[in-house]
């Protein structure tokens, strides 16, 4: 499954994120959650357009439930990269949401589909919860980062060969970055 996702600053212009788990893109830290989730067609959106085969129905319950995960991801995945250890709350809800029923693996080109035809909502953000436990278990504090950016808190994983991503994106941060030290050793040039 591709992750990454379109993000809007708050000047309106967008850019694209990739936090390299299901999970991570979930929880968008750094974003507000009633921002990216206000009602139950932005959750159906969202997991649309990562889970096929999705019923169409999204109820309060729904969004409450995803809130509520995305929310405890968000909180474990902020501490990890800071290397500080997650709340035991959060915790205990993104372990409680992936012992629940998720979206069962299917292999293509088959004619038939074992199960249910449709995906719940409540499948998916099972998924999504069994992937934050992999990316946790998996990874932790070693490629767990957030952005080094002062005016950013997006975490992702660093999947980098050399394990040294630094920013979220480099062409946002990791961009200005570049500009402000530029700007930074062209001031102090023109000092001397």
């Amino acid at each position: 499954m591709a992750t990454g996702q379109w993000v809007a600053n708050p000047d309106g212009t967008r850019w694209h994120f990739d936090s390299g788990a299901l999970s991570l893109d979930f929880a968008l830290v750094g974003v507000d959650v009633r921002e990216q989730f206000a009602t139950p067609a932005d959750l159906l959106e969202w997991v649309a357009e990562r889970f096929e085969h999705l019923d169409k129905t999204v109820t309060e319950r729904d969004l409450r439930d995803a809130v509520l995960l995305r929310v405890a991801i968000a909180r474990v995945a902020a501490a990890i990269s800071a290397g500080d250890a997650a709340g035991r709350d959060d915790i205990d809800t993104i372990n409680l949401f992936a012992a629940t029923p998720d979206v069962p693996p299917a292999l293509a080109g088959g004619r038939r589909r074992a199960g249910a035809t449709r995906i719940k909502v409540s499948q998916a953000l099972s998924s999504i919860a069994r992937d934050a436990v992999r990316q946790f278990s998996l990874h932790g504090s070693e490629r767990i980062r957030s952005c080094e950016a002062e005016d950013c808190s997006h975490v992702f994983v660093d999947e980098s060969r050399a394990n040294n991503r630094r920013w979220c994106s480099m062409q946002r941060c990791g961009n200005r970055a570049k500009v402000r030290a530029h700007r930074r050793r062209s001031a102090a040039a023109s000092a001397h």
